[in-house]
Formats: C-alpha cells, structure tokens, sequence
C-alpha cells in the first residue's frame, strides 16, 4: 500500500463516529430506527450507530434493590439511576472508538429546565470524557411524528384532518393521544380502555408506519429538530 493510500484510509478512519442512542421506551426506539439512517445515512457509511431502549437496561438497577423497593420506586429514580450505569460503562467502551452518546427522553409532566438539569448532570458525572447531549422530546415522541403532518397523511390516509391541524406543535397537550386521535379507530379513549400492553403496541406500529415516511429537514418539531443538528455536529454527513 503506497503512503498516500495509508494516508486515505487513516484519513477515513479518523472520521468513523460510534454514536449510542439511549431513547425511554420502545415506541422511540421504533422511531429511531426509521430517522435516524435518514440523518446519518446507512451504518458505516462511515458512521456507525446502535439505538437502546432504555426500559430494557432498568433491571440493572431493579437487580440492586430490594423487591418491595423496586416495585414502589419512580420511574425518574430508575431512570437516573440506569442512564448513570450505562454512561459509566460508556466512559470506558467508547473512548478509543470516537463515541458519542446522546440520549432521549420524552419531557412528559416534567418540568423542563430542572429535568434537564439532572440528565445533564448524570452525563457530565459518569461520563465526563464522552462526547454527545441530552435532547428532550416534548411532550412525548409522538411531537416529532406530529411534526412532519406529510408522513402522516402517506401513512393514514383517512387521518383525522380537523385534529392533526388544531395540534400546537411541542406543547403540553397529552400528544400521544392528539395522534391516537387523528388516526385510530375509536381514538385515544378506546385505546385507554383497553390500556397497557396495546397502547405501546399502538404507538410502535404509528411510529414504524410513519416514521419510514418522515423528511427529516422538513420537521416543524424544534425539539426534533435539535436532536437532529446535535447528531450532524459530530457526523461527517
């Protein structure tokens, strides 16, 4: 291999990033995975990726706890406590490998500066040599479908027209349920009456349905919107 040829492929190399993409709940997850290539282009090309559902990692500290502690403990307790773990584990898997890590959550009934605080503070406490951010969706992740009203209408064409134009893009409104409302039968009222497991089932198969549609530079979520820039900011894309 000649020298200039070695300087190339170092040179490409060199721009390889590995992001870690923690999101709260398999619905993001299934989101995730239709946008996210549409933002970083394929896997290793250059760039590689890995999507976490971060509910999947919680028995790691349910594991720590005594049982009647773990069944009682909120959810933000075990988030924190989780996010901490994996970042540690991070800190030392990802430093030789361009790692950034960037995690998302849906802000819910949180409020928004002080939530950010601490999962600022857990990243920069755990994993203070790794590069990436926190990004909130808000109110739940179901504000980036509702921010590309196009993917929407592709995927459901008999959508509730009146109810996707009276949404306020990224309020606090109950947003899961402004979509269930547009486009499932019987809406968000049926869906809470036959509750959990079907409504995350639901809110996977619109995340998966519509997301393979969504034009990521066409999204009027700013929240959206500033997940995306941050993954730009470190991929050479």
């Amino acid at each position: 291999m000649t020298a200039l040829s070695t300087a190339i492929l170092c040179s490409f190399e060199d721009r390889t990033v590995h992001f870690e993409i923690l999101v709260e709940d398999a619905s993001g997850k299934a989101l995730l995975e239709q946008v996210v290539p549409k933002i970083l282009g394929p896997k290793g090309k250059p760039n590689q990726y890995r999507i976490v559902n971060i509910q999947e990692l919680k028995h790691r500290v349910m594991a720590m706890l005594p049982r009647k502690q773990a069944r009682t403990l909120p959810w933000d307790v075990i988030l924190l406590q989780t996010l901490a773990i994996q970042l540690r584990a991070y800190s030392k898997a990802l430093i030789r490998k361009n790692g950034v890590v960037v995690i998302v959550v849906d802000l819910d009934y949180r409020h928004l500066e002080h939530f950010r605080e601490k999962l600022e503070e857990t990243f920069q406490t755990n994993a203070p040599n790794l590069e990436g951010g926190v990004r909130l969706a808000i109110e739940e992740i179901e504000a980036w479908i509702l921010g590309d009203l196009p993917a929407v209408r592709r995927a459901y064409p008999l959508v509730k027209e009146y109810i996707l134009t009276s949404y306020e893009q990224d309020t606090v409104c109950g947003t899961w349920e402004v979509l269930a409302d547009a486009i499932f039968h019987g809406g968000s009222e049926r869906l809470v009456e036959v509750g959990y497991p079907q409504i995350g089932r639901e809110k996977c198969r619109w995340a998966e349905n519509i997301g393979q549609y969504m034009d990521v530079d066409s999204n009027y979520s700013s929240s959206f919107c500033a997940f995306r820039d941050l993954l730009r900011r470190w991929a050479d894309v």
